[in-house]
């Protein structure tokens, strides 16, 4: 990992935490506030030491990239939580063949950019 990346990795996290620190739920009740807060730590630090490992520059680049559209999509629509992806789970793919490997390779490159830590459901 080069200075710069490292610096840019350090930066996003101290962001993250500086956002949990504010962060207010979109409901008002406290309860909410508390939880929401604590979710954005964990999944921070959960993500942030899984990814701890990596060394190649453009995985690093992606984790980066994913990092930054969670957190302006989070600040954006003042929800912490992933939001969904609209895709149906396996269609009308039979449960073998040839169908099932495509309709889960086409489902693999529809996952949105903040969603791409997150496994398969």
């Amino acid at each position: 990992m080069t200075a710069s990346t490292r610096r840019t990795v350090l930066s996003l996290y101290m962001r993250v935490f500086r956002i949990a620190r504010t962060w207010q739920a979109q409901s008002g009740v406290t309860s909410d506030t508390e939880v929401e807060k604590k979710y954005i730590l964990q999944e921070a630090r959960t993500l942030f030491r899984q990814n701890q490992q990596l060394t190649e520059q453009e995985s690093i680049k992606r984790c980066i990239e994913e990092c930054e559209a969670r957190i302006e999509i989070g600040l954006h629509y003042r929800n912490p939580y992933p939001r969904a992806t609209y895709l149906p789970p396996l269609g009308l793919a039979t449960q073998k063949g040839r169908k099932l490997r495509v309709q889960q390779r086409l489902r693999k490159q529809a996952k949105p950019i903040y969603l791409q830590s997150h496994d398969e459901t």
